[in-house]
């Protein structure tokens, strides 16, 4: 049987502690009881923990043997602001793909109103994505960067460089991601679609402009179906390479 896994919010030597809300599911909802054994991260190591105390504000593992974990790999996923309720649904099933890291994008499309709020936004975001980590059994959450302009944004960007653009008609993602060894980066548009400016500073970074097809997608669609089918190559070219 599959143990539930945890994502520690505390860490101190051999314990590990679940506080607050995570604490109250697993006490409350799913009734731990002292002894019980799941897999716990624990500063990024994935461990065997026993609970040694349960309460609705406070439990407490005792951690053991570390527990072999698949590694993933490394994609960060440049996500221009968008409407918030579809932008956080992206958000939940980037990370259940695998995404290491986000960086929330103001373009020049994202809309003033949005790129403002974007700001207050970062602590629910944290919070999703760290929900949504622990439902994939992954053994951290991925980074949620504070929002930043399109130029600062990529010209920070190393490794191989991907933006997304409905313009390109000739390269598709499939084709770029040859040869492609991670850290990859992935870089997608706001409903509107990147400028011809912002596309003319990515290829002046070194990104690649590549297409997902002759369909115009939604912005939260484009990002979920390109870092799908990434991460897919990129563990089938791991492990082609390490057999």
């Amino acid at each position: 049987m599959t143990r539930r896994r945890w994502i520690a919010d505390r860490v101190q030597g051999d314990r590990a502690f679940l506080l607050d809300q995570n604490a109250d599911h697993l006490f409350r909802v799913l009734r731990a009881k002292v002894g019980q054994q799941f897999e716990v991260a624990a500063d990024g190591v994935l461990r065997l923990g026993t609970v040694v105390s349960a309460t609705t504000e406070h439990v407490e593992f005792q951690l053991g043997a570390e527990v072999e974990s698949a590694a993933l790999p490394e994609v960060s996923a440049y996500l221009s602001i968008f409407k918030f309720d579809r932008m956080e649904w992206a958000l939940e099933k980037l990370t259940e793909l695998g995404v290491a890291r986000v960086i929330p994008v103001v373009a020049q499309r994202s809309g003033a109103h949005l790129a403002k709020a974007a700001q207050t936004r970062l602590e629910r975001w944290r919070k999703i994505v760290r929900e949504a980590s622990q439902q994939s059994r992954r053994i951290a959450a991925p980074e949620i960067a504070a929002p930043v302009a399109v130029k600062k944004a990529i010209a920070e960007e190393k490794g191989s460089r991907i933006v997304l653009s409905e313009a390109e008609e000739v390269v598709s993602l499939k084709a770029a991601l040859v040869g492609c060894r991670p850290p990859l980066a992935l870089a997608f548009g706001p409903e509107g679609g990147w400028t011809e400016e912002e596309i003319a500073l990515f290829a002046g970074s070194g990104w690649r402009s590549v297409s997902l097809g002759h369909t115009i997608l939604r912005a939260e669609t484009a990002a979920i179906a390109a870092v799908a089918v990434a991460v897919a190559f990129l563990h089938t070219e791991h492990s082609e390479t390490s057999s």
